[in-house]
């Protein structure tokens, strides 16, 4: 299944239906009057949020969407039949833009959320309702309002708390399936991961935890360079990054700043999230070089920081440890009442 993450879209709501001219022509019912009918009102197009969907790709091909049309007014003053409603599925995590105002319509975060996009038009008014004493058989209606139309851009962000971000061949991949039941491709060269993946990293109560394995960005990401640009947006819902150095690297140091670079240059709050930090395969470095290599991190980075090996499993257990209670201290800090 392709991973879709964005998508434009035309909806159109419903046109109202036409009011009509009609008077009663019953048997001996003298001086009838006006009977006629308002229109019914177009249906409108609502975006529902569902758990069954992970990606956007039911709109790849399929742009334009329309809500049925309302239905004339009829005599004896009855009223048209409104048109059908349209709801349209979307991921959960889904936000939803105007294209022509760059307006935030709606967020789409959990399961059943329903957003209306595009408002059905109203029906015209039958010649019944314009009869008064000084018009006793009006001879006008009015027609229907046309139904609203929107271009949309919808772009999914992935409902995670923790985003796993590095350079490509960190080793997040080896993490997140080393952590979780998800099994992502893993080869020795860049780019191995295309799309983010998801896994659910159980907690020591039983509780699971979604990690979001984000495919390596590079130097001028922020700017459309390399693959992680077109994922950045995942981790906008994170709450705390797990950040992977590859401490066999050349320079760990230098590569640690450019994905703290690439964060702040995005923006969002991304660099001001709660980070720890992973240096990952150091099952590959002497415990001289290990404690070289901490000791520079500690000097110049304030916060967490664990020796890790994916592969082996060295140092996860601790890691995970900090992981949950600097979740736990941020799911509390949300739960403070507003002053």
């Amino acid at each position: 299944m392709q991973f879709i993450d964005q998508a434009e879209v035309d909806v159109i709501a419903g046109d109202g239906g036409d009011g009509i001219v009609a008077f009663r022509r019953e048997k001996y019912v003298p001086a009838g009057g006006p009977a006629g009918g308002n229109g019914g009102p177009g249906g409108s197009v609502y975006l529902k949020a569902t758990s069954q969907l992970q990606t956007l790709l039911d709109f790849r091909y399929a742009h334009r969407f329309k809500a049925g049309n309302g239905q004339r007014g009829g005599p004896k003053n009855m009223t048209g039949a409104a048109g059908g409603d349209l709801y349209l599925e979307v991921p959960c995590g889904t936000a939803v833009y105007d294209v022509a105002t760059d307006e935030l319509l709606g967020d789409l975060v959990t399961a059943d959320q329903v957003l209306c996009v595009a408002q059905g038009g109203k029906g015209g008014l039958g010649n019944r309702h314009f009869l008064s004493n000084r018009n006793r058989a009006p001879e006008h209606a009015l027609p229907g309002l046309p139904g609203e139309q929107r271009q949309l851009r919808l772009e999914l962000k992935l409902l995670a708390e923790v985003g796993i971000v590095g350079l490509p061949n960190a080793g997040k991949s080896t993490l997140i399936s080393a952590l979780s039941a998800a099994r992502p491709k893993i080869a020795d060269y860049p780019f191995t991961t295309l799309v983010p993946n998801l896994g659910v990293v159980r907690r020591p109560t039983g509780d699971g935890t979604v990690f979001a394995d984000i495919p390596g960005l590079i130097e001028g990401a922020h700017q459309g360079l390399g693959l992680g640009h077109e994922f950045l947006r995942h981790i906008e819902r994170t709450r705390l990054l797990l950040h992977v150095v590859d401490a066999t690297a050349e320079h760990p140091f230098d590569n640690f700043q450019t994905i703290q670079q690439e964060l702040k240059a995005y923006g969002r709050d991304l660099s001001d999230r709660p980070q720890v930090l992973a240096l990952n395969k150091v099952d590959a470095l002497t415990a001289e070089d290990l404690a070289e290599l901490i000791g520079q991190f500690t000097a110049q980075v304030s916060g967490p920081i664990y020796g890790i090996s994916a592969v082996a499993g060295t140092g996860l257990g601790q890691m995970l440890q900090q992981i949950w209670t600097l979740l736990d201290a941020a799911a509390a800090e949300s739960a403070q009442p507003v002053p």
